[in-house]
């Protein structure tokens, strides 16, 4: 797509202009190795593209994708921590390049930074953009409590592990459109309806992830595949297997599962992914990823908007839907 390619490039140069190096070394040298892994921007394009399809000035929002990408990767430091993850795209994460109590730091400096970069507008957006901010850095905080809690629990419903991914991935997505069309002073309903939309992609978009760190290419991926497995994550792929497990795979799931679990890395996740197709959750989790992709789209017809605009919506969508990244 030529207009998401321009909004990722565009964005690119405007954040190596804006994050400018500082003292002490020790704690912006990580912010910076952290934002220029790269990763799919997809966060801080949904902000841009959702300001232009709103008929507002696209490079306004630049401020506000700022801000959301720093947050996001505020995240994804403090998150490794806790999941002790060697990898991040590919590459050492920020506490195994550094340290523990580096990468603690420097992720609280992201936050206050992203924090920061709403203050670039006049006082009614700033309000508007800080209150969102507020609301969703929150639930962030909340979705990744539930997924910790998840992994002291055999079992989990399909409904308790989607408000967890609706909190810790989805109303990030929903926040980041939703930016963009305050910029844009759009109206409350567009405002709420491009928000929706958000979240119901962000489930989608998640609900892939689950699937690529289990039947994705680790070179496409950026992450060692069977890292949810190794870290006894309940995903879905979890779920539908011990809903519809017989009791003696229930009984094999749930010993894979345990921190006691005493098989090899790799025929832990061997045994696991056998489980999984065994009664077919890898299908299952496709189709709840088409699910929501397509309740995403729902959401569309209620905007007011060009048929192009949503056309373009649509296909960012359909892209997210099918990547392997």
């Amino acid at each position: 797509m030529l207009l998401i390619d321009k909004y990722r490039d565009e964005f690119a140069q405007f954040l190596k202009e804006n994050i400018t190096k500082t003292q002490p070394e020790t704690l912006y040298d990580p912010i910076h190795y952290i934002l220029n892994l790269g990763g799919k921007r997809i966060r801080p394009i949904l902000t841009i593209l959702s300001t232009d399809i709103f008929k507002g000035d696209y490079k306004k929002a630049m401020f506000a994708a700022l801000a959301i990408e720093i947050f996001h990767n505020f995240s994804l430091v403090h998150d490794d921590i806790m999941d002790k993850a060697l990898l991040r795209r590919g590459k050492a994460t920020v506490h195994t390049k550094w340290n523990l109590n580096t990468g603690i730091l420097s992720g609280d400096a992201m936050l206050i930074l992203a924090y920061q970069y709403f203050e670039r507008y006049e006082p009614h957006i700033f309000r508007e953009l800080a209150i969102i901010f507020g609301k969703t850095a929150l639930e962030v905080c909340e979705g990744q409590q539930y997924d910790l809690d998840f992994e002291n629990r055999n079992e989990v419903s399909t409904e308790e592990y989607l408000k967890m991914i609706e909190y810790k991935t989805a109303v990030l997505v929903g926040a980041a459109l939703q930016m963009g069309a305050v910029v844009a002073k759009t109206t409350q309903e567009n405002k709420q309806i491009i928000y929706d939309f958000g979240v119901a992609l962000g489930i989608a978009f998640q609900l892939q992830d689950d699937y690529l760190d289990t039947f994705g290419n680790a070179k496409t991926f950026g992450k060692k595949i069977g890292g949810d497995i190794l870290e006894n994550k309940k995903t879905l792929l979890y779920i539908k297997t011990f809903e519809n497990s017989n009791p003696s795979q229930k009984e094999e799931l749930a010993s894979l599962y345990t921190t006691s679990c005493s098989v090899s890395e790799q025929e832990k996740i061997e045994r696991t992914t056998t489980l999984f197709k065994s009664v077919q959750s890898d299908i299952l989790l496709r189709e709840e990823i088409e699910n929501y992709t397509f309740k995403a789209f729902s959401f569309l017809e209620k905007l007011n908007i060009s048929e192009e605009k949503k056309s373009i919506l649509r296909q960012f969508g359909t892209d997210l839907m099918n990547r392997n990244v």
